[in-house]
Formats: C-alpha cells, structure tokens, sequence
C-alpha cells in the first residue's frame, strides 16, 4: 500500500516567483515576477539559482524564521543531477534532501516533507522547486537559437520558483494524506508529447488513492493534475473511463489552465515542475469566498532524458498525489 494518513501536517505559507511568460498568463498576482531570462545574472542557470534561494528568503522574512528554526530543505528541478537545487541549499545551513521525480517533483518534495513531519511534535520543512524555460529546452530538446519546429502537442516549460513552509502547526490548509505513485510505460516514444506519457500514471496513482483510502472519485470537490496540458487532460479524462469506468468531472489542470488561449507561444500548455505549485498557491488558494475544499494534488513526470530518446526508447511516466483540507 503506497498511502497513508497524516497526523497533523500543515501548509503555513508560501511565496513564488514568476517568469516573463507566465507574468502575462491567467494569474495577475504573483509575489514577484521576472523582466527577463536572466534575472540580472550571466547565465540562465544562475538566474534559476537566484530564482529559488528569492523564493526561500522571502519565505523566511515572511514568517521571522532563521536558518536554525528549519529541519530540512527538501528541492527539485530539472537541470542535470538537480544542480539547481544543489546550488541554492549551499547558501543555507539547512538540512538537504535532493529530489527528482520530472515535473512531479513538487509534490514528491511535499510527501517527503509531510512525512519527516508526520511523527514529530513540532518542526518546520521548506519545499521548494522551480523551472526555467530555457535551461530545459537547451538540455531536453534544443536551444532555442537552433529554431526547431514543434508540434501542437507540445508544452511550454513554465519559468518561476516557489518555496512552501510546512509546519506542525495548525493552518487553513491541511495536508491530509498522500499515495506514491507507479512508474507506468505505455510504449510513447515522443518526447513532445508528454501528455500522453504522463496521463496514464496520473490516472493510476488517482485510482491507487481513492482505492486504498476506500474513497469514491466525488470526494473530492477538486482534483488538480500538474502539467499534463490541455491536450493531455483529455488523456487522462479518456483513460479514466475506459480504463476504470469512472467519470472525473471537478478535474483541473494546472498546465492548461496557466497561461491564456492567445498565448501561441504556449501550445499545448505548461510543463515543468513549477506549473503546479504557481497554479495552486496564487490561483487555488487564493480564491475569495472559497468554501471549505477537499483538493487532490497530482503532480506528472515524464522520465526522460536526450539519450533514451535518440536511441527510441518508450518514456515511463510517473505521478504523485496528495490530499489537501482547505478551510
């Protein structure tokens, strides 16, 4: 069983950054927001540096909180070995654990952080992940001055970072229970397609969850998905019926929904493990007049890298999901 309930983990407060793209998207309110790729440094990768540890110390500032008063530093990204990350924690004295689950990596991040919590009277966590539109289009496609053509199918790598406090102590968001996800490979090859890698690990991990908490799919009053963009939705809305019979009707998807219809540049929507997270914190959460909601988070990831994809190789998805009370 890869579920399980938590005792008393909370979400206390976040902060975000947004890139030059997704600053003219469906959210107006972000906490800061980028002129350009380079964020005033040399290179793109410093600029994703710069993005997370902003990200971190505002949420620090925010909440009066030193180095000291955090247990653990849980990041992810998309450059190669998670050197992003790596980067950013050694500016803090803070206790690092590195992840990598793709564009699930937030909520990866979250069940690693919710669970060190879980058991503990009392403790602080900061989660924190990001994206950069060109870092990943250099290292999983092609830089963008090589002008390669690309399908429909395609998503657009969301650029941005956010930083999340978890904390034991008692918050309008609760995080109420997670299910790990199953590597799933249906034999996709394209790797500008990942909506089709990813829906079917999405639909496997909603299944897994509602299965092994012994719920029904209406439970929930919103089910979230990363970045499997508007045309991947579809997938995983078609999947879930022919494959489990079930009709998911309060479904979302963060890629699709980031961005406006007349940003062409965007094509099948967003990707990237930021998405998620930018979507949730300063458009989910920050709804006025919201009632009290049950939300599940699902984060996607497609698992690939340039050489596996040169040599034809199926692209193995994966997905994560976490269970959020919001009062």
């Amino acid at each position: 069983m890869a579920s399980k309930k938590l005792n008393n983990v909370y979400i206390k407060d976040s902060f975000s950054i947004a890139g030059p793209v997704e600053k003219k998207g469906s959210i107006k309110n972000y906490d800061l927001v980028m002129d350009d790729y380079y964020y005033h440094e040399k290179t793109f990768e410093q600029s994703e540096i710069k993005m997370q540890k902003v990200v971190i110390d505002n949420l620090l500032n925010q909440n009066k909180l030193i180095n000291s008063e955090i247990d653990l530093l849980v990041a992810g990204d998309l450059s190669n070995q998670i050197s992003v990350s790596s980067y950013t924690a050694s500016n803090y004295t803070i206790p690092f654990f590195g992840i990598y689950s793709a564009c699930a990596s937030f909520v990866q991040g979250l069940i690693v952080g919710s669970e060190y919590l879980d058991n503990k009277r009392k403790g602080n966590v900061i989660c924190v992940t990001s994206s950069h539109n060109l870092n990943a289009e250099k290292q999983f496609r092609f830089p963008i001055e090589y002008g390669a053509p690309k399908p429909t199918t395609t998503t657009f790598t969301a650029t941005g970072a956010v930083a999340c406090l978890l904390t034991k102590e008692e918050t309008k968001v609760k995080v109420e229970s997670y299910t790990i996800g199953r590597v799933i490979d249906m034999g996709c090859r394209d790797a500008s397609h990942m909506g089709a890698v990813m829906a079917p690990a999405a639909a496997n991990v909603i299944v897994d969850h509602l299965n092994e908490l012994n719920r029904e799919i209406n439970y929930y009053d919103l089910i979230l998905t990363g970045d499997l963009g508007c045309i991947g939705s579809k997938i995983l809305i078609e999947f879930l019926k022919q494959a489990f019979g079930l009709k998911m009707k309060q479904h979302m998807d963060a890629g699709c929904e980031l961005y406006l219809k007349s940003q062409e540049e965007t094509y099948a929507g967003a990707s990237g493990p930021v998405a998620l997270p930018l979507y949730l914190f300063n458009k989910i959460l920050k709804q006025k007049n919201r009632k009290k909601q049950k939300i599940l988070i699902v984060g996607t990831g497609s698992l690939h890298n340039p050489f596996f994809v040169n040599q034809k190789l199926t692209i193995p998805g994966v997905a994560h999901a976490i269970s959020l009370e919001v009062n």
